[in-house]
């Protein structure tokens, strides 16, 4: 604590921060685009991830292959080539089809940002659905069991039963992932979508300074994981461990 406390006085008296005024309206809302693509693509790759690995741990062969496949291809490539093939590939090509061009989905097709949450969401999609997979089969057999005994539906089984089970299994993985996506949002900069990260590239640029607009970026996402952190604590805390 004394030597972090001595590092924010040096920072705070040898360095420069006249700067920042001008750019707290920028900076507040590249945190809130930021903090937009951190939550949407998260949801949207949770709801990816609860089909994806329960199909692996129940569904036919030509559901659980696709899967799988989805799974391997996504995590196995970097998530800024998937990012840059689908918006400077795919992007590219939907302006050559009139079809297109000329339907409600063009104005956001010619946008950045639906490329940038397509290519997270997949990313989170594939790797939470590897752990749902394990959550699912980590399940014990006889909670199940004793549904069906009970009379459960299959449906009911599911939603009441072995779901909230796996995501209390899951809950421990799924904090370190959210955090990884956190840090993986500054790509979607590199296809002009202005978050945190862009504005603090571009007031590099504007000022000339390395050292300050850097420090105050890892500020602002060491504030961001901690929320996230104790976020998910709470939740862990909040749930009753029922195989105690």
């Amino acid at each position: 604590m004394a030597v972090a406390a001595v590092l924010v006085f040096c920072a705070a008296w040898f360095m420069r921060w006249d700067w920042l005024p001008t750019y707290a309206g920028a900076l507040v809302s590249g945190v809130g685009v930021t903090l937009l693509m951190l939550v949407s693509t998260a949801l949207l790759g949770f709801v990816l991830a609860v089909p994806i690995g329960l199909v692996q741990v129940t569904g036919p062969w030509w559901l659980s292959l696709p899967a799988q496949g989805f799974c391997t291809i996504i995590r196995g490539t970097p998530l800024l080539l998937q990012l840059w093939l689908l918006y400077y590939g795919l992007g590219s090509l939907f302006p050559q089809f009139p079809e297109i061009r000329q339907s409600f989905l063009w104005p956001y097709l010619r946008e950045a940002w639906p490329y940038g949450v397509a290519a997270l969401t997949f990313s989170f999609a594939a790797y939470e659905g590897e752990v749902m997979r394990g959550a699912f089969a980590g399940v014990p057999r006889g909670e199940l069991e004793a549904a069906r005994a009970y009379g459960m539906s299959r449906w009911k089984l599911f939603w009441r039963i072995w779901l909230p089970r796996a995501v209390h299994r899951a809950l421990p993985t799924l904090n370190g992932e959210t955090v990884l996506q956190l840090k993986a949002t500054p790509l979607v900069a590199t296809i002009t979508v202005i978050d945190v990260y862009a504005v603090i590239s571009k007031i590099r640029q504007v000022t000339y300074l390395t050292y300050e607009p850097l420090l105050l970026l890892a500020l602002i996402y060491l504030i961001l994981t901690a929320l996230l952190v104790a976020g998910f604590r709470y939740f862990e805390n909040r749930i009753p461990n029922r195989s105690a």
